[in-house]
Protein backbone atom coordinates (compact mmCIF):
# COMPACT_ATOMS: atom_id res chain seq x y z
CA UNK A 1 0.00 0.00 0.00
CA UNK A 2 2.85 2.86 0.76
CA UNK A 3 4.30 1.96 -2.64
CA UNK A 4 1.30 2.50 -3.93
CA UNK A 5 0.69 5.58 -2.37
CA UNK A 6 4.57 6.53 -2.90
CA UNK A 7 3.74 5.92 -6.82
CA UNK A 8 0.73 7.74 -7.36
CA UNK A 9 2.37 10.88 -5.37
CA UNK A 10 5.28 10.35 -8.11
CA UNK A 11 3.02 10.30 -10.83
CA UNK A 12 1.54 13.20 -9.21
CA UNK A 13 5.01 14.86 -10.01
CA UNK A 14 5.43 13.93 -13.41
CA UNK A 15 2.00 15.73 -14.16
CA UNK A 16 2.75 19.08 -12.72
CA UNK A 17 6.24 18.44 -14.84
CA UNK A 18 4.33 17.93 -17.83
CA UNK A 19 2.16 21.36 -17.35
CA UNK A 20 5.95 23.18 -17.26
CA UNK A 21 6.50 26.41 -16.17
CA UNK A 22 4.77 28.27 -18.88
CA UNK A 23 2.20 30.59 -16.46
CA UNK A 24 5.86 32.03 -14.93
CA UNK A 25 7.28 34.82 -15.70
CA UNK A 26 9.22 37.49 -14.21
CA UNK A 27 6.99 40.39 -14.48
CA UNK A 28 4.42 38.39 -12.83
CA UNK A 29 3.23 40.66 -10.37
CA UNK A 30 4.68 44.20 -12.46
CA UNK A 31 0.76 45.67 -12.53
CA UNK A 32 -1.34 43.58 -10.12
CA UNK A 33 1.63 44.31 -6.82
CA UNK A 34 5.02 46.05 -7.76
CA UNK A 35 6.49 46.50 -4.54
CA UNK A 36 6.13 42.70 -3.77
CA UNK A 37 9.31 41.77 -3.95
CA UNK A 38 10.54 44.51 -2.14
CA UNK A 39 7.98 43.66 1.04
CA UNK A 40 9.77 39.68 1.10
CA UNK A 41 13.50 41.29 1.23
CA UNK A 42 12.38 43.78 3.87
CA UNK A 43 11.30 40.91 5.75
CA UNK A 44 13.97 38.97 5.07
CA UNK A 45 16.67 41.25 5.87
CA UNK A 46 15.06 42.19 9.18
CA UNK A 47 14.60 38.25 10.41
CA UNK A 48 18.49 37.67 9.13
CA UNK A 49 19.72 41.14 11.23
CA UNK A 50 18.38 39.53 14.63
CA UNK A 51 18.74 35.71 13.48
CA UNK A 52 21.93 34.33 11.69
CA UNK A 53 20.42 30.83 10.80
CA UNK A 54 17.42 32.46 8.76
CA UNK A 55 19.09 32.61 5.61
CA UNK A 56 19.79 28.65 5.53
CA UNK A 57 16.25 28.14 6.84
CA UNK A 58 14.49 29.63 4.46
CA UNK A 59 16.39 27.83 1.62
CA UNK A 60 15.96 24.61 3.19
CA UNK A 61 11.88 24.90 3.70
CA UNK A 62 11.80 25.26 -0.01
CA UNK A 63 13.85 23.16 -1.09
CA UNK A 64 11.31 20.63 1.07
CA UNK A 65 8.42 22.84 -0.08
CA UNK A 66 9.08 22.06 -3.86
CA UNK A 67 9.86 18.47 -3.45
CA UNK A 68 6.70 17.18 -2.39
CA UNK A 69 4.02 18.18 -5.23
CA UNK A 70 5.97 21.36 -6.60
CA UNK A 71 6.13 24.40 -5.11
CA UNK A 72 3.28 25.17 -3.80
CA UNK A 73 3.47 26.45 -0.16
CA UNK A 74 1.95 23.20 1.29
CA UNK A 75 5.14 23.40 3.96
CA UNK A 76 3.90 26.26 5.14
CA UNK A 77 0.63 24.69 6.02
CA UNK A 78 0.06 24.03 9.85
CA UNK A 79 -1.33 20.88 11.11
CA UNK A 80 -5.24 20.64 12.13
CA UNK A 81 -7.65 17.98 13.37
CA UNK A 82 -6.33 14.84 11.98
CA UNK A 83 -4.50 15.64 9.39
CA UNK A 84 -0.66 16.32 10.31
CA UNK A 85 1.07 18.65 8.12
CA UNK A 86 4.16 18.16 6.05
CA UNK A 87 6.00 20.74 8.66
CA UNK A 88 5.26 18.11 11.11
CA UNK A 89 6.86 15.16 9.29
CA UNK A 90 9.54 13.68 10.35
CA UNK A 91 12.21 15.46 7.82
CA UNK A 92 10.92 18.72 8.68
CA UNK A 93 10.55 18.84 12.41
CA UNK A 94 13.81 21.49 12.61
CA UNK A 95 12.51 23.78 9.86
CA UNK A 96 12.00 27.53 10.94
CA UNK A 97 11.74 30.63 10.02
CA UNK A 98 8.31 30.33 8.80
CA UNK A 99 7.23 33.38 10.90
CA UNK A 100 9.43 35.55 8.01
CA UNK A 101 7.03 34.26 5.34
CA UNK A 102 4.23 35.01 7.76
CA UNK A 103 5.49 38.59 7.95
CA UNK A 104 6.25 39.27 3.99
CA UNK A 105 2.41 38.12 3.55
CA UNK A 106 1.09 40.54 5.64
CA UNK A 107 2.91 42.92 4.44
CA UNK A 108 1.88 42.03 0.79
CA UNK A 109 -1.54 41.38 1.78
CA UNK A 110 -1.64 45.05 3.40
CA UNK A 111 -0.93 46.31 -0.08
CA UNK A 112 -2.04 43.94 -2.90
CA UNK A 113 -4.62 41.67 -1.21
CA UNK A 114 -5.40 38.39 -2.28
CA UNK A 115 -2.98 38.72 -5.51
CA UNK A 116 0.50 36.90 -4.28
CA UNK A 117 0.79 33.27 -3.42
CA UNK A 118 2.74 32.00 -0.10
CA UNK A 119 4.21 29.59 -2.58
CA UNK A 120 6.09 32.95 -4.35
CA UNK A 121 6.72 34.70 -1.19
CA UNK A 122 8.39 31.63 -0.22
CA UNK A 123 10.64 31.13 -3.57
CA UNK A 124 11.58 34.96 -3.58
CA UNK A 125 12.56 34.86 0.32
CA UNK A 126 14.61 31.36 -1.07
CA UNK A 127 16.97 34.39 -3.55
CA UNK A 128 17.14 37.01 -0.80
CA UNK A 129 18.49 34.73 1.99
CA UNK A 130 21.03 33.24 -0.76
CA UNK A 131 21.97 36.75 -1.88
CA UNK A 132 21.55 38.36 1.94
CA UNK A 133 24.27 35.69 2.66
CA UNK A 134 26.80 36.56 -0.05
CA UNK A 135 25.62 34.26 -3.08
CA UNK A 136 23.90 35.09 -6.41
CA UNK A 137 20.77 36.92 -6.95
CA UNK A 138 18.45 35.76 -10.02
CA UNK A 139 15.13 37.08 -11.40
CA UNK A 140 12.51 34.57 -9.63
CA UNK A 141 9.87 33.36 -12.27
CA UNK A 142 6.67 33.89 -10.82
CA UNK A 143 2.81 32.95 -10.98
CA UNK A 144 2.93 29.84 -8.64
CA UNK A 145 -0.69 28.77 -6.91
CA UNK A 146 -0.46 27.58 -3.88
CA UNK A 147 -1.74 24.24 -2.99
CA UNK A 148 -4.13 22.72 -0.46
CA UNK A 149 -3.14 19.60 0.59
CA UNK A 150 -0.53 18.89 3.07
CA UNK A 151 0.08 15.27 5.06
CA UNK A 152 3.32 14.68 6.88
CA UNK A 153 3.40 11.17 5.14
CA UNK A 154 4.41 12.82 2.09
CA UNK A 155 7.53 13.37 3.30
CA UNK A 156 8.84 10.75 2.98
CA UNK A 157 9.51 11.07 -0.63
CA UNK A 158 12.17 13.58 0.38
CA UNK A 159 15.44 13.01 -0.67
CA UNK A 160 17.56 11.42 3.36
CA UNK A 161 20.52 12.79 3.98
CA UNK A 162 21.50 9.01 4.55
CA UNK A 163 20.68 8.22 0.52
CA UNK A 164 23.06 6.88 -1.43
CA UNK A 165 23.92 8.60 -5.17
CA UNK A 166 21.30 5.98 -6.89
CA UNK A 167 18.68 7.10 -4.43
CA UNK A 168 19.85 10.65 -4.98
CA UNK A 169 19.45 10.39 -8.85
CA UNK A 170 16.15 8.89 -8.84
CA UNK A 171 14.75 11.47 -6.64
CA UNK A 172 15.66 14.02 -8.96
CA UNK A 173 15.48 12.97 -11.80
CA UNK A 174 11.43 12.22 -10.87
CA UNK A 175 11.06 15.96 -10.79
CA UNK A 176 12.90 16.79 -13.73
CA UNK A 177 16.63 17.32 -12.46
CA UNK A 178 19.79 16.38 -13.63
CA UNK A 179 22.69 15.22 -12.08
CA UNK A 180 23.99 18.67 -12.94
CA UNK A 181 21.27 19.92 -10.65
CA UNK A 182 21.44 17.38 -7.83
CA UNK A 183 25.46 18.52 -7.68
CA UNK A 184 24.47 22.07 -7.99
CA UNK A 185 22.03 22.15 -5.64
CA UNK A 186 23.43 20.05 -2.94
CA UNK A 187 25.81 23.18 -2.68
CA UNK A 188 22.92 24.54 -0.72
CA UNK A 189 24.78 22.72 2.16
CA UNK A 190 27.19 25.90 2.55
CA UNK A 191 24.66 27.55 4.55
CA UNK A 192 23.12 26.15 7.79
CA UNK A 193 23.87 23.00 10.85
CA UNK A 194 22.63 19.61 11.03
CA UNK A 195 21.23 17.91 14.14
CA UNK A 196 23.51 14.48 14.88
CA UNK A 197 20.64 12.39 13.71
CA UNK A 198 21.26 12.94 10.49
CA UNK A 199 24.87 12.07 10.41
CA UNK A 200 25.06 9.65 13.04
CA UNK A 201 25.07 6.82 11.08
CA UNK A 202 28.50 8.08 9.22
CA UNK A 203 30.56 8.19 12.71
CA UNK A 204 28.99 5.41 15.35
CA UNK A 205 28.55 1.74 13.82
CA UNK A 206 28.83 2.84 10.10
CA UNK A 207 29.68 -1.12 9.37
CA UNK A 208 30.73 -4.39 10.60
CA UNK A 209 34.59 -3.21 9.99
CA UNK A 210 34.74 0.30 11.08
CA UNK A 211 32.88 2.61 13.75
CA UNK A 212 33.70 5.36 11.18
CA UNK A 213 33.02 6.04 7.66
CA UNK A 214 36.75 5.34 6.31
CA UNK A 215 36.09 8.12 4.05
CA UNK A 216 35.73 10.85 6.68
CA UNK A 217 39.13 12.60 7.57
CA UNK A 218 39.78 11.49 10.90
CA UNK A 219 40.56 14.71 12.49
CA UNK A 220 36.46 15.46 11.03
CA UNK A 221 35.38 12.40 11.95
CA UNK A 222 36.76 13.24 15.79
CA UNK A 223 35.46 16.71 16.06
CA UNK A 224 32.03 14.97 14.60
CA UNK A 225 31.64 12.34 17.58
CA UNK A 226 32.87 15.10 20.37
CA UNK A 227 30.10 16.98 19.17
CA UNK A 228 27.64 13.21 18.90
CA UNK A 229 28.56 11.08 21.20
CA UNK A 230 27.22 7.72 20.71
CA UNK A 231 24.16 7.95 22.86
CA UNK A 232 23.74 11.75 22.75
CA UNK A 233 20.75 13.20 24.29
CA UNK A 234 21.33 16.87 23.86
CA UNK A 235 18.46 17.61 21.05
CA UNK A 236 20.22 20.83 20.07
CA UNK A 237 23.93 19.17 19.65
CA UNK A 238 24.92 18.57 15.84
CA UNK A 239 27.31 20.16 13.40
CA UNK A 240 27.72 23.33 10.89
CA UNK A 241 27.80 21.93 7.09
CA UNK A 242 30.85 23.15 6.55
CA UNK A 243 33.17 26.08 7.02
CA UNK A 244 31.13 28.84 6.55
CA UNK A 245 28.00 28.39 7.39
CA UNK A 246 26.53 31.48 7.51
CA UNK A 247 28.35 32.51 4.07
CA UNK A 248 27.16 31.40 0.36
CA UNK A 249 30.03 30.42 -1.10
CA UNK A 250 31.83 27.04 -2.67
CA UNK A 251 33.28 25.56 0.29
CA UNK A 252 30.87 23.45 0.66
CA UNK A 253 32.79 21.10 -2.20
CA UNK A 254 36.14 21.95 -1.27
CA UNK A 255 35.80 20.75 1.98
CA UNK A 256 34.25 17.48 0.32
CA UNK A 257 36.93 16.58 -1.46
CA UNK A 258 39.70 16.92 1.59
CA UNK A 259 36.49 14.33 3.63
CA UNK A 260 34.77 16.99 5.47
CA UNK A 261 31.16 16.19 4.46
CA UNK A 262 28.89 15.89 6.99
CA UNK A 263 26.26 13.74 5.17
CA UNK A 264 26.13 10.53 3.47
CA UNK A 265 24.29 11.83 0.54
CA UNK A 266 27.59 14.38 0.51
CA UNK A 267 29.58 12.08 0.05
CA UNK A 268 27.65 9.75 -1.85
CA UNK A 269 28.54 12.17 -4.93
CA UNK A 270 32.43 11.51 -5.31
CA UNK A 271 30.34 7.90 -5.85
CA UNK A 272 29.85 8.83 -9.57
CA UNK A 273 32.66 9.94 -12.22
CA UNK A 274 30.04 12.69 -13.71
CA UNK A 275 28.87 13.97 -10.18
CA UNK A 276 32.79 13.90 -9.19
CA UNK A 277 34.07 15.95 -12.15
CA UNK A 278 31.09 18.80 -11.24
CA UNK A 279 32.29 18.94 -7.69
CA UNK A 280 36.00 19.20 -8.76
CA UNK A 281 34.83 21.97 -11.20
CA UNK A 282 32.80 23.73 -8.13
CA UNK A 283 35.55 23.48 -5.98
CA UNK A 284 37.89 25.47 -8.19
CA UNK A 285 35.49 28.29 -9.35
CA UNK A 286 32.46 29.83 -7.08
CA UNK A 287 31.90 31.46 -10.47
CA UNK A 288 30.94 27.85 -11.98
CA UNK A 289 29.36 26.98 -9.01
CA UNK A 290 26.95 30.41 -8.34
CA UNK A 291 25.97 29.93 -12.51
CA UNK A 292 24.76 26.02 -12.00
CA UNK A 293 22.92 27.12 -8.68
CA UNK A 294 21.35 29.67 -10.33
CA UNK A 295 19.50 27.92 -13.31
CA UNK A 296 18.99 25.02 -11.06
CA UNK A 297 17.27 26.90 -8.65
CA UNK A 298 15.53 28.38 -11.24
CA UNK A 299 14.39 25.16 -13.09
CA UNK A 300 13.08 23.55 -9.41
CA UNK A 301 11.21 26.11 -8.48
CA UNK A 302 9.49 26.56 -11.19
CA UNK A 303 7.78 23.51 -10.46
CA UNK A 304 4.46 24.14 -9.49
CA UNK A 305 0.85 21.92 -8.63
CA UNK A 306 -1.13 24.49 -6.95
CA UNK A 307 -4.74 25.83 -7.43
CA UNK A 308 -5.56 29.06 -5.27
CA UNK A 309 -3.59 32.52 -4.01
CA UNK A 310 -3.95 31.72 0.01
CA UNK A 311 -4.83 34.77 1.92
CA UNK A 312 -3.11 32.94 5.02
CA UNK A 313 -0.25 31.05 4.39
CA UNK A 314 -0.50 28.77 7.51
CA UNK A 315 -4.40 27.40 6.61
CA UNK A 316 -6.18 26.61 3.74
CA UNK A 317 -9.78 28.57 3.94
Amino acid sequence: MARLVAFVLVVAILAVLCRGNSALSTKYYSKTCPKAEQAVADAVKQATANDKTVPAALLRMHFHDCFIRGCDGSVLLRTIGNNTAEKDGPPNISLHAFYVIDNAKEAIEAICPGVVSCADILALAARDAVALSGGPTWEVPKGRKDGRISRAADTRLLPAPTFNFSQLKQSFSQRGLSTKDLVALSGGHTLGFSHCSSFQNRIHNFDARSDVDPALNPNFAASLRKACPAHNKVRSAGATLDSTTAVFDNSYYKLLLRGRSVFSSDQALLSSSRARRLVSEFAASGEAFNEAFVKSMIKMSSLNGGQEVRLDCKVVR
